[in-house]
């Protein structure tokens, strides 16, 4: 039974309780807790190895967790065993949860022998069983927001990683989902191709998605984010809105990582 009113407005569209997750002996995430209400934007930033990208697969059920809660609109995920034989109980439950809990990878994973608009139609027709005659539409119209809609027929070894990184945005997005996960969505392209998927997510943002947002970028984390978190060693070292982060961080760690990526 959901712990809260979904249609609340306050009601978490994620929300994660002292999740803890190791890969064998090596303790990745130690006890991280974090939500995100309904149009906000986290960001999650940190060295290499703090645990940002396991944390977001986590929390899209990806990768099992050890202990720990993972809330979605309020309604907890069932578990069966423990510690490390912890797996999800319901696959169906799974299944509503991910279909609702987009994400765009760091790779683009497009499929290489559909065209762009084949790829992006995929999922809401094989995964949620609409027809194509109303897919068809609501996928050409978000290849127009992203900026390719004229790659609709254009095969994704035709396309620049920019363009296929906008496509993989379009995919995630046709699925109609709550909330979007970004797992370093700009950091397998060149800098100048960087700009044309920034400007893409900041215009999401700007729609007041519920977005989780892994990046190296700090410059895209000040701009888009209503909360940031500094992941340190498995463990949030400190969190608030950008302002406070990027302006006045407390932690010392935080002052050096900052220092360390600020721009030459």
């Amino acid at each position: 039974m959901p712990l809260t009113d979904p249609a609340s407005q306050d009601a978490p569209v994620i929300e994660i309780r002292d999740l803890h997750k190791s890969y064998g002996s090596l303790e990745v995430l130690k006890g991280v807790s974090l939500k995100a209400l309904r149009g906000q934007v986290i960001s999650l930033i940190g060295s290499s190895g703090s645990g940002k990208s396991t944390l977001l697969r986590c929390a899209n059920l990806l990768e099992n967790s050890q202990s720990g809660e993972i809330l979605f609109e309020g309604e907890g995920v069932l578990w069966k065993g423990q510690g490390q034989s912890r797996r999800p109980a319901d696959r169906a439950q799974v299944t509503r949860f991910r279909t609702n809990l987009s994400m765009v990878f760091q790779q683009f994973n497009l499929w290489a022998h559909m065209t762009i608009l084949q790829n992006v139609m995929e999922a809401p027709v094989t995964v949620l069983g609409h027809p194509k005659a109303e897919v068809e539409p609501l996928a050409r119209a978000l290849l127009d927001k992203v900026g390719i809609g004229d790659k609709c027929d254009a095969y994704p070894a035709q396309l620049s990683g920019g363009q296929q990184q906008r496509a993989a945005i379009a995919r995630a997005l046709c699925m109609e989902p709550k909330a979007l996960l970004f797992d370093e969505p700009t950091s397998a392209l060149d800098p100048e191709l960087q700009q044309e998927v920034v400007k893409v997510i900041k215009d999401l943002a700007g729609e007041h998605r519920t977005m989780i947002l892994v990046t190296h970028d700090m410059r895209l984390a000040r701009d888009v984010s209503d909360h940031v978190v500094f992941l340190h060693m498995g463990k949030i070292e400190e969190e608030g809105p950008p302002e406070a982060l990027f302006g006045a961080p407390k932690s010392e760690r935080l002052q050096q990582f900052l220092s360390a990526t600020a721009p030459a």
